[in-house]
């Protein structure tokens, strides 16, 4: 199965072992709750994907690597203490809490978040003073003598041994007490991930035009060759670094990330004609509504690879403007009740009350913040909203200490206006998104006109987050003129079987 499956699978599986009775027991016992054991090869997100299914469920996430433990870490330390047994004095072994057991505790006393999910990572890496207690830990939950807290699901992932030299092979007896996930890597359903985390579109054209680069594991005469999920996201992060700075990208810097002569040379060639692509078209004279003469003659003559890297930067340039509208939505939305209770007592209030109230309401942002955050659970979407929100909260209490408002209706009047000017921000910006995006439809039509380069663009603002979301709340007459065109036309069928050819 792919990861997208996995996580499925694994979200489904949380739900059912975290469901409880009229009595408030979970309906399966603790000795029932299989373990969900990952098994995939390096680097293909197993990591990124319990991030997100924490994030989806609300539920809290402890994380660890078991390469990193010993038998005295992972039970805890032997001590003696005294017990008395039928009148009788006897000193007996005790063992401190396992720091995996007392992670779990500090996770949910400081985000008060009861439920989760426990992550061990290299599970089959174990040490091999630690692996006998592994099969009493995956049965019965427990490390030494302390046991997982209940409503804490055990997930582990590990990878195959021709990948890693340290894998132990577990028996039947111990795989016989996991739910085996065998994952594969896949382009198709990373690339829906790297797109809607703004990956550089360098990376994804690339491989859209080179897909077999996307993974791969071989040996050569110099040793191990490999190219990863983890390594593309990580080329694609320094790569936007050291365009910011206006560095130099070459062979070498590629080759930190990509481990394969053949990959590196070829992606390196390609980001410099790429760069060129970007110089030559003028991606933001295109959006402006004001294409050259010459970019769209060179683009109704040009090869494939090419249409496809500028279709690319046009995308990667809207969909940015898309996803810093939708921030904007996402916050304002998030202010409507605050500012609701305060409307409602404003005129029985002081300005010092209002001040008091909008205090309140960004600590409360602030502590939500910071508990999601410890739980891992925040994602990188909500931890904006609540930095805007919390940052719209701060800037009104100054505006109102430096304001003329004499009492708590007056105060309310400022914060209103303040927010109403925060939407007209919002009305504009989206409306300038809106005209770019009719203007990249319009340079399609007549660059590529009836061509498939309509069909991927369609496609791509359909199945991307951020363009998903704006095109629904703002919505897009060329959109949904194409869309019913390419989709739910007569040329329904031959489009969704160019859709299989082009492995989108």
């Amino acid at each position: 199965m792919n990861i997208r499956q996995a996580k499925e699978y694994i979200k489904n599986s949380v739900n059912l072992y975290l469901k409880k009775d009229e009595f408030g027991d979970y309906k399966v016992s603790v000795v029932r709750q299989r373990p969900i054991f990952l098994l995939g090869a390096p680097g293909i997100g197993k990591t990124a994907v319990m991030e997100q299914i924490a994030q989806e469920m609300g539920i809290a996430l402890v994380s660890y690597s078991m390469t990193h433990h010993t038998r005295q870490s992972a039970l805890g330390l032997p001590f003696i203490t005294e017990k008395n047994y039928g009148g009788s004095s006897y000193q007996v072994s005790e063992y401190t809490m396992s720091e995996i057991i007392a992670s779990v505790y500090d996770t949910m006393e400081e985000s008060g978040i009861r439920e989760g999910i426990l992550f061990l990572d290299e599970i089959n890496c174990v040490s091999e003073t630690l692996a006998p207690s592994m099969l009493q830990f995956l049965q019965y939950k427990v490390f030494g003598r302390h046991r997982v807290p209940e409503g804490w699901v055990i997930v582990t992932a590990g990878n195959p041994p021709e990948y890693n030299r340290s894998v132990r092979e577990f028996d039947v007896v111990t795989l016989d007490r996991l739910k085996i996930l065998e994952v594969e890597p896949d382009y198709g359903v990373w690339k829906e991930y790297a797109s809607d985390k703004r990956l550089h579109s360098a990376v994804l054209s690339y491989l859209d035009l080179k897909k077999d680069h996307f993974y791969c594991m071989e040996m050569t005469a110099k040793g191990r060759s490999y190219v990863t999920a983890r390594g593309w996201e990580d080329l694609s992060e320094i790569l936007q670094l050291y365009e910011e700075e206006q560095l130099p990208v070459d062979e070498n810097l590629v080759g930190q990330y990509l481990r394969n002569e053949k990959v590196v040379k070829e992606f390196t060639a390609y980001y410099d004609l790429y760069n060129k692509y970007k110089k030559d078209y003028h991606v933001a004279e295109i959006l402006d509504g004001n294409p050259s003469v010459q970019a769209i003659a060179r683009a109704k003559e040009a090869a494939f690879d090419e249409r496809l890297s500028l279709l690319g930067m046009l995308l990667d340039r809207i969909q940015t403007d898309m996803a810093e509208v939708m921030e904007q939505a996402d916050y304002l939305s998030g202010l409507k009740n605050p500012l609701k209770a305060i409307k409602e007592k404003a005129d029985a209030c002081s300005v010092g009350q209002i001040l008091d109230m909008l205090e309140k309401q960004a600590e409360g942002q602030r502590k939500l913040s910071a508990s999601l955050n410890r739980a891992n659970s925040l994602s990188e979407a909500d931890r904006k909203k609540y930095r805007n929100t919390v940052r719209f909260l701060e800037e009104s209490q100054k505006e109102l200490y430096a304001g003329e408002s004499t009492d708590g209706a007056q105060a309310y009047q400022q914060l209103r206006l303040r927010y109403e000017k925060q939407v007209e921000r919002l009305r504009r910006d989206s409306a300038r998104v809106q005209e770019r995006l009719h203007a990249l439809f319009v340079f399609a039509e007549e660059a590529f006109a009836g061509e498939n380069e309509m069909l991927i663009l369609v496609t791509e603002l359909t199945v991307r987050d951020a363009s998903a979301r704006f095109i629904a709340a703002f919505g897009s007459p060329d959109y949904q003129e194409h869309n019913q065109e390419l989709m739910l036309g007569e040329r329904g069928d031959a489009i969704l079987a160019q859709i299989g050819e082009l492995e989108l």
